[in-house]
């Protein structure tokens, strides 16, 4: 009985520093929009792509999930009643209507389910609405650089931070020194192109994917509805340093926006290009 008790109140304390290490944990990734060590699924969605694009994984995930039970179950009551010891002479049954039709339009229905929803998502996705803000990002070898056309064709590379000059809260392999910066809950077109190999602008938590094609302007779009950084990495093999040219997009206020919009201005006009150039090669 003792035992018991003492049994119970251990795990009762795993339970409760595994939620507070969640929690915790949680609350950093829905600041920073990166991946966790052990995380099961998404990055919490932080635009309304995302969150269609989870909601249909889940509506997936529960098919797949019932078709393989169905097919396990076939494959037990097959293994149990129709091996030779249980059934020494064979059926010699060839047509069966009501199978036949069964296994035909079953497939059709679980088709249409899928595609509906499919369809859906793919039309919100690639359909870009009116945009408050335009975004050029231009792959390099091994880095980017963007451009606001809005804002008097502003342009500025950028670089991941390397370990030895990581400050505190910043991801290794994912922090850089210039973020692209946007205000919550606006529409941003994104311009997608590159000057040398096929690269991809991929950010996660925004449910956003599009290559990056030299002599090619790809398209797309997101609306960040939560304020923080958020995090993405090259996803197209494209050179030696693949690995190590990251994205960082942080999400303001409107207000921080106009403020962050005002400095930059004035920051990257007297910034030459020559040495942002200069520091990939070293």
């Amino acid at each position: 009985m003792r035992l018991a008790k003492k049994t119970t109140l251990l795990l009762s304390g795993f339970a409760a520093a595994a939620a507070a290490m969640a929690a915790g944990t949680g609350q950093a990734v829905a600041e920073t929009g990166v991946a966790r060590d052990w995380q099961l699924g998404f990055q919490e969605a932080a635009t309304p792509t995302m969150v269609w694009i989870e909601e249909f994984h889940t509506l997936i995930l529960w098919i797949i999930t019932a078709i393989v039970l169905f097919v396990l179950a076939l494959l037990i009551i097959v293994m149990v009643r129709f091996n030779a010891n249980s059934n020494p002479v064979p059926s010699k049954t060839t047509h069966n209507t009501f199978v036949e039709v069964a296994w035909t339009l079953i497939p059709i229905l679980i088709l249409l389910v899928i595609a509906v929803p499919s369809f859906r998502l793919l039309y919100f996705d690639r359909i870009i609405p009116d945009a408050d803000l335009t975004i050029k990002a231009i792959g390099n070898q091994w880095y980017w650089s963007y451009e606001y056309p809005d804002a008097d064709s502003m342009t500025f590379d950028s670089l991941m931070v390397e370990d030895a000059d990581l400050k505190e809260g910043q991801p290794r392999l994912l922090a850089v020194d210039n973020d692209v910066v946007v205000p919550v809950g606006k529409t941003v077109r994104v311009i997608v192109t590159a000057t040398d190999v096929i690269h991809n602008w991929a950010i996660p938590a925004f449910g956003m994917k599009m290559d990056a094609i030299p002599g090619r302007l790809n398209e797309a779009w997101f609306r960040a509805d939560k304020t923080g950084i958020f995090y993405g990495q090259c996803s197209e093999l494209c050179g030696q340093r693949h690995a190590f040219m990251p994205i960082a997009v942080r999400v303001v206020s409107e207000a921080d926006y106009a403020e962050w919009l005002e400095k930059a201005k004035q920051e990257f006009a007297s910034a030459p290009a020559a040495t942002q150039v200069a520091r990939v090669a070293q």
